[in-house]
């Protein structure tokens, strides 16, 4: 048979916009001879759609784009389609949702799947919106039998997850059992750094032990903070992979199943490739479709800011991206040279505005109110929320975006001022913990000097009083990053960490200075995911609380 994959970017709630783009994708496919034509899960209203789901006016939209369908593909009698939608539950006691993949053909719904495992775990929250589904069964095309499912459906392999299966029930060994001789996975199944290879493996594992050829669609773009990798591929019955699409971009491709490929190899994208890809697609989507199209970073001659700007530039073009420098009396000439010499390497405008003016107005002002107060943090965030009001003005008078350019270390324990370098609409690196933010540097200068040399060196500061480094204040950022990894990502407690050979000392403040700056993070801009924890929606701790960890 041959079929076509639609690797393809939604945008979540432009039903409409999908239509379209779902039209014009299977009248391509069909022209060149395709027999069926698959989309990824929730295609049709993007995902993940959220509390849209809730409003009815929505739902409707979503009806009427399925019946559109239907009448669409009467004028492709040879090829069927199967594409992902809510679709309403009319049993009273549920929720009133299916995530369903929807397998039609010639103006007839050849079968309906309704997902039947619904995550609800990290950034999932399917059991909010979603019934379970009772339809799981093979449904027959072109003398097939093919068993459809949809994301989670695949992932509860008992042989693969031995000691935590989520689960009690296996979708994919249902339909085999009931017939099926092609296994079909639609997807919206999101990016991290270390993702790749689990996933593709569990689709291995799944072949070799039913001998069925499987195939795997899976959305691509950024919605919000998450990031839709795509990679899409097809392993044969005999458990060899035939194709994988590219990652992090659109891609339409047609295959058969019956051609033989012995040489293929599956490949995945290197750890920090991938990581940098994600992230300059997760600022080009967001900043697309929320309809930004230029950006302002503030470049203080860090990695951080350095690292930011280099995502940006990748994403939007030199010319779309404004480079501001905000010295101070404590500010290094290494910083401002550094930060210039980054513009000019990425061939992007900068302007400098000094802040000392500003500063010392400031302390005029207060100077009444803090007499007999000794000088403390409370200067060293005033000059950060100076920076973040120079690029709020700069953002509202030109129509930028501002990308903050914190990260994961620094968001992790609170080494960030709110109001401050906090500020903006989209936390670009937010995710990326400091060693890895070193990580990407090398990689973006792995052709040529981006990045001046000097900015790798020199030890990391604030500038915001003399001689600052940020080892005065964190621990050295290799045991700091270990640790909140293990704390954050893994949920391990200090004693466990402590076991583990770290000092005592160390973890104990590292994690109580994690609880003690929820609420910092809670103010935070959106950021981008790439580890299996992020800051964001997928982790939700309280703040008025008293716990120990």
């Amino acid at each position: 048979m041959k079929i076509s994959i639609a690797q393809l970017d939604p945008i979540v709630g432009d039903v409409e916009g999908n239509l379209v783009k779902l039209k014009e994708t299977v009248d391509r496919c069909a022209g060149d001879g395709s027999e069926l034509v698959v989309f990824s899960e929730l295609y049709l209203t993007g995902y993940p759609p959220r509390d849209l789901l809730d409003y009815r006016g929505f739902i409707k939209q979503v009806e009427n784009g399925i019946d559109e369908i239907l009448n669409f593909s009467t004028g492709y009698k040879n090829t069927a389609i199967i594409f992902g939608a809510p679709s309403i539950n009319k049993n009273p006691a549920g929720k009133g949702l299916f995530n369903s993949a929807f397998f039609v053909s010639n103006g007839k719904v050849l079968h309906v799947h309704h997902k039947m495992l619904l995550p609800t775990y990290d950034v999932f929250d399917e059991s909010r919106y979603f019934d379970t589904g009772d339809t799981l069964r093979p449904v027959e095309y072109g003398g097939i039998k093919i068993g459809l499912t949809v994301c989670e459906d695949a992932w509860n392999d008992p042989e693969y997850w031995p000691a935590r299966r989520l689960y009690g029930e296996d979708p994919v060994a249902m339909l085999v059992n009931r017939g099926a001789d092609l296994l079909i996975n639609i997807s919206a199944s999101p990016y991290t750094a270390d993702k790749e290879m689990l996933r593709y493996n569990i689709f291995v594992n799944q072949v070799k032990r039913h001998k069925k050829g499987f195939l795997f669609v899976n959305q691509v773009g950024g919605n919000d903070e998450l990031i839709f990798d795509g990679r899409s591929f097809y392993i044969n019955p005999a458990g060899n992979p035939v194709f994988a699409l590219p990652g992090f971009e659109e891609k339409i491709y047609t295959f058969d199943t019956e051609r033989v490929v012995n040489d293929y190899c599956y490949e995945p994208i290197p750890k920090i490739e991938s990581v940098f890809k994600a992230l300059v697609l997760g600022v080009r989507d967001y900043m697309k479709k929320t309809g930004f199209g230029k950006a302002v970073v503030g470049l203080s001659g860090g990695i951080d800011s350095s690292v930011t700007a280099c995502i940006a530039v990748e994403a939007l073009g030199a010319k779309n991206v404004l480079g501001v420098s905000m010295p101070s009396q404590y500010s290094s000439e290494s910083s401002k040279t550094d930060a210039q010499k980054l513009a000019e390497n990425l061939g992007i405008r900068l302007l400098t505005v000094g802040i000392r003016d500003v500063f010392d107005a400031y302390l005029d002002t207060l100077a009444g109110h803090f007499e007999g107060k000794p000088v403390d943090i409370t200067e060293e965030n005033i000059q950060a929320r100076i920076r973040g009001n120079i690029l709020m003005a700069l953002s509202n008078k030109f129509g930028y975006l501002l990308l903050s350019t914190g990260n994961k270390s620094e968001l992790a324990v609170g080494y960030c001022t709110l109001y401050g370098d906090m500020s903006g609409g989209l936390a670009v690196i937010s995710d990326v913990p400091k060693t890895m933010v070193y990580e990407l540097g090398h990689y973006i200068n792995r052709d040529r000097e981006i990045i001046p040399e000097n900015v790798f060196v020199k030890p990391p500061s604030a500038e915001l009083r003399p001689g600052q480094t940020d080892q005065d204040t964190l621990p050295p950022y290799e045991i700091l990053d270990r640790i909140l990894e293990l704390h954050i990502e893994h949920s391990r407690s200090s004693e466990e960490i402590i076991e583990m050979g770290f000092d005592e000392e160390i973890v104990k403040w590292v994690i109580n200075a994690v609880a003690r700056n929820e609420y910092k993070r809670k103010q935070a801009a959106v950021g981008l995911k790439v580890t299996t924890k992020a800051f964001g929606t997928g982790r939700r701790m309280p703040i008025a609380a008293k716990y120990s960890l």
